[in-house]
């Protein structure tokens, strides 16, 4: 998109976090905002805060999970502003435990949330984004979603990496269309999305983060990238360009790749165990 002046940004998930920090950076350069978020009050004082720094934005409760939340969505959103031009499928919710100990229940309900979500979201507003032959489609990943740096919250991992899959082709299927679709693989970024955690799943286990060449991002640092990305139709966006590193590593020789990682991790609980 060459601006972003006098359009029509839908965020989910835009409460708090990357969400929140992406409404400011959108809103800033013009664009009017539908803040939506399971947590209504917070949505609304996001879109307070726009609005009193002289922009455009209503904060609307939306359950990602009800197969009615986007169509709500959309009603809102034409009604308040007359247009869709983004649309930010931003929402993503954690579990943690060792894979056999997460019942399947909690796998449904990653999956129901996480990547369930992006596809209700494609179902109501891809038929009006191509109608129109503009717009631009915005889908939250991870570095989990690139490469394995863990194993005890697998189901997230796996729909960030079904979220880049899914990006990638409605990328080919929407870019000849005039709509743009950006794919955000964040690393570590100070958000709160380990409120959504339910609790840890069989025993305790440490947390494995992607290394210690990430820093922790602001998520107001995010949200100028997501913004940027948005005006130059950049497909991928890591928060980290060190990341290519990792991949290129992965790509060169798989098998090495793994299988180093799992003596690191070895290595890693060896000594975890001889400290105890």
């Amino acid at each position: 998109m060459e601006s972003l002046t006098d359009t029509t940004a839908i965020i989910t998930g835009g409460a708090s976090g990357i969400g929140r920090a992406t409404a400011h950076s959108l809103a800033r350069r013009g664009a009017r905002v539908v803040v939506a978020d399971i947590d209504a009050d917070a949505a609304e004082v996001v879109a307070m805060e726009i609005n009193q720094e002289g922009g455009h934005a209503v904060g609307v409760r939306c359950d990602v999970a009800d197969e009615t939340a986007f169509d709500n969505l959309k009603a809102v959103a034409l009604d308040r502003f007359g247009s869709i031009d983004v649309v930010m499928n931003n929402v993503g919710v954690l579990t943690r435990g060792l894979p056999d100990h997460l019942p399947v229940t909690e796998w449904q309900r990653i999956i129901n949330i996480n990547l369930l979500s992006v596809v209700r979201s494609n179902a109501v507003f891809l038929p009006l984004l191509v109608s129109q032959g503009h717009g631009h489609i915005v889908n939250t990943a991870s570095f989990a979603g690139l490469f394995t740096y863990s194993y005890d919250r697998l189901p997230y991992a796996a729909t960030k990496a079904a979220i880049v899959q899914l990006s990638e082709g409605l990328h080919l299927y929407l870019r000849p269309q005039g709509i743009g679709v950006t794919v955000l693989c964040p690393g570590p970024v100070a958000t709160n999305i380990a409120a959504s955690l339910p609790g840890t799943f069989g025993p305790e286990i440490a947390t494995r983060g992607p290394g210690e060449q990430f820093p922790v991002l602001m998520p107001d640092v995010v949200g100028e990238q997501v913004a940027e990305a948005i005006l130059h139709n950049t497909f991928m966006l890591y928060t980290h360009d060190q990341v290519r590193d990792v991949l290129v590593e992965r790509a060169s020789d798989w098998n090495d790749f793994i299988t180093r990682r799992t003596d690191q991790f070895l290595t890693r609980l060896s000594l975890v165990t001889r400290t105890d």
